[in-house]
């Protein structure tokens, strides 16, 4: 099973809302177990960057309290921007060995298929590939960063 097939495997099960899954194939083995929240109220959801709003802030010390200023909001709220989120839990690399340029950088135009990053896990090296084309934006995990399943990793603004 290549990296592609375990991809689409993973978006399969997430799409399907299928929380464990086990597959045999030959000498291959995969176990595939989604976290689950604590909680049991099915109307909870992970939290994504669409879903953080901006409090309203002081407006100057000592000044009385007002809203939010369109230069406080967070610049994915201000625009839409695509969010590349990890498919596995594992650790963040930016490059492909250390001491080797990053893949990309906020500022570089990408293509979809382009390699952004690699996540290890397992002791196996996964190159993440952009999945639109434009221009990335932002990193939002550093280099060496443990990271989870469906964590976003960048902000790219979609041509």
């Amino acid at each position: 099973m290549n990296q592609k097939e375990l991809k689409e495997l993973i978006e399969f099960l997430i799409e399907k809302d299928i929380a464990e899954f086990e597959l045999e194939r030959g000498d291959v083995k995969v176990r595939v177990k989604r976290g689950t929240l604590v909680a049991s109220s099915p109307a909870l959801h992970p939290i994504t960057p669409h879903s953080i709003t901006a409090a309203p802030m002081p407006s100057a010390p000592g000044g009385p309290p007002g809203p939010a200023v369109s230069g406080n909001v967070p610049a994915a709220e201000q625009e839409e921007l695509h969010v590349v989120k990890s498919p596995i839990v594992g650790t963040f690399y930016e490059s492909p060995s250390p001491g080797s340029p990053p893949f990309v950088k906020p500022g570089d135009a990408v293509e979809p298929g382009q390699v952004l990053c690699i996540i290890e896990a397992m002791k196996l090296m996964n190159e993440i590939e952009a999945d639109v084309g434009g221009e990335i934006v932002k990193r939002l995990v550093n280099n060496g960063q443990p990271v989870e399943y469906g964590q976003p990793l960048f902000n790219i603004r979609p041509r």
